[in-house]
């Protein structure tokens, strides 16, 4: 809580669960994806990146 978030959003790690019900992969990183981009918190930040433009701040 309070924390400023911004996901990765071509460094997904997933398994394949759709044996047990569950949408591909894809679909699931898309929907995750979708979520983070348009996540919002009063007096926070949130969205997502490519990892071509991550940028951690501060470190040289």
């Amino acid at each position: 809580r309070g924390y400023d978030a911004t996901l990765v959003s071509d460094a997904h790690t997933t398994e394949d669960q759709t044996a047990w019900g569950a949408p591909p992969p894809d679909q699931v990183i898309a929907h995750t994806n979708l979520y983070w981009t348009y996540q919002t918190a009063p007096g926070r930040t949130a969205g997502t990146v490519e990892t071509k433009d991550v940028d951690f701040g501060g470190t040289s």
